[in-house]
């Protein structure tokens, strides 16, 4: 403190010497000259000592004190009252550099909040963004990323180079592009490790680089369900035009024959004309298949809500298809709980799951062997874990073939047969299950299949109950269709 006040009385009277000097020079000259009293010099010369040191000393000791309260200026000081009270305490020309110097700090306090608060934000949004976000400098270094963009790149304890988190040679490629002067560019690739995936990646400058030195950005997206989606969209298109377009072929053929060689083949015509009524037959079942498909894929996203009674709609379904289960001599046992609940759902929709299930059972089951629809409440999730939902579960055994496992899996896919040739020669479309899967999503309910080769086959149906229907165990009442 005593060093302080020290140092401001030098530089007091370093200053009040500094401004007076011109006019003692000048008595000092007059007085050598004769031309003034060297007395009366003196005492001017004092005076006008006395008058600098007292008009400096004032701003002199509002300066200090200025200096010394800038030396404690932070984010939050001086406070409103702090200020007034400083200056209060200072001369008039000290006051309004003062003044200034508040209204200066309290632009900046305001400014580094809003920078504070937009760096925050930038931030947030950064971290929030689903995709993987990446910074790079005009280096190629990875000076920047999102918590996302570690399991690509792992944690970012130094700066290093792209190549060192993305192989891909397109990726540094079109990094390379932009960092020299691109403003955007966009390559999918694929990567392997640790599971297969396509990756949509979008390179961009930054007009107004960050402190931290990135002048592009990265962003990484997952496009693998979108791929598998166009690829199934071409596949769908691929099979249903070559499900058309074999027995439009047959058609064309077979109206030619009758046109040509076979004008006055009276045999011939018939055997060409049931021929051609069985292709016919199977284009109209197969475009009413995909009309249904495209139908139920318009309101899949909406579930229905009637009520519906399965023991009803099942012995309506049996019954309907009693007949040809009797041409192949297999009896359809239909073994339900009396009290089984009623689900929600839509009654035609439900009526068409088990009629492509059932009819799959009688195309692909044994000769003389017997088909099984049972009922029962299972407390199960969607992914077939135990659980705490309750569902209806409406199983149809066959005593067919059976499935091998890896073929499981595909079964529900658009026109995906184990065996293509006896398929069609049954007369199947290799849309049913595909039907099947989609109503039941529409019902928010699912589908299980368990089957073995040599053991059969057994579908199971998973549907919501009403919930104004209790739910409990019951005896099973079966009764017997051949």
């Amino acid at each position: 403190m005593i060093g302080r006040r020290a140092s401001r009385i030098y530089r007091t009277a370093t200053m009040v010497l500094a401004v007076s000097a011109p006019s003692l020079i000048t008595l000092a000259v007059l007085a050598a000259s004769g031309f003034a009293a060297p007395r009366a010099a003196l005492i001017s010369g004092a005076i006008i000592l006395a008058a600098t040191a007292f008009v400096i000393g004032g701003t002199v000791s509002g300066l200090a004190t200025i200096r010394d309260a800038a030396e404690t200026l932070g984010p939050d000081k001086p406070s409103d009252a702090i200020a007034r009270q400083i200056a209060g305490s200072l001369a008039p020309v000290a006051r309004e550099l003062w003044l200034v110097i508040v209204r200066v700090m309290r632009r900046w306090r305001e400014r580094v909040r809003t920078f504070e608060e937009r760096a925050a934000a930038a931030e947030a949004v950064i971290a929030a963004a689903p995709d993987p976000l990446i910074l790079l400098d005009m280096r190629r270094r990875i000076v920047g990323a999102n918590a996302q963009a570690t399991a690509f790149i792992g944690p970012l304890s130094e700066l290093r180079d792209l190549a060192t988190a993305l192989r891909n040679p397109a990726v540094l490629a079109a990094a390379d592009a932009v960092l020299g002067g691109e403003t955007a560019r966009v390559v999918d690739f694929t990567i392997t490790a640790p599971l297969e995936r396509q990756l949509r990646a979008r390179l961009a400058r930054i007009d107004h680089p960050p402190p931290n030195s990135a002048v592009a950005v990265l962003a990484l997206h997952d496009i693998t369900q979108l791929k598998r989606a166009e690829q199934m969209r071409a596949d769908f298109i691929a099979n249903a035009s070559h499900e058309l377009r074999t027995p439009l072929a047959s058609l064309i053929g077979f109206i030619e024959t009758l046109r040509g060689p076979a004008r006055d083949d009276a045999e011939a015509q018939q055997r060409f004309l049931a021929i051609m009524h069985q292709q016919a037959s199977r284009m109209t079942r197969l475009v009413e298949d995909l009309l249904s498909l495209s139908r139920i894929e318009l309101n899949e996203h909406v579930m229905p809500r009637d009520r519906v009674e399965l023991s009803s709609l099942l012995q309506h379904v049996v019954e309907s298809l009693e007949l040809r289960a009797a041409e192949r001599r297999m009896p359809i046992h239909l073994a339900l709980p009396p009290n089984i609940p009623a689900v929600i759902g839509d009654h035609d929709e439900l009526a068409q799951v088990f009629q492509n299930l059932v009819d799959n059972a009688i195309k692909y089951g044994r000769s003389g062997t017997e088909i099984t629809v049972s009922g029962d409440t299972k407390w199960r999730r969607p992914s077939g874990d135990a659980g705490s939902t309750p569902f209806i579960a409406i199983a149809v055994r066959d005593h067919g073939e059976g499935i091998a496992r890896e073929h499981l899996p595909r079964l529900t896919e658009r026109f995906y047969r184990v065996d293509t040739a006896r398929s069609r020669e049954m007369g199947g479309t290799g849309l049913g299950l595909a039907i099947v899967k989609h109503i039941l999503n529409h019902h928010r309910g699912f589908l299980e299949i368990d089957s073995a080769p040599g053991a059969g086959s057994v579908f199971t149906v998973f549907l919501h109950p009403q919930p104004s229907d209790a739910i409990s165990d019951c005896h099973i009442n079966e009764t017997k269709t051949s």
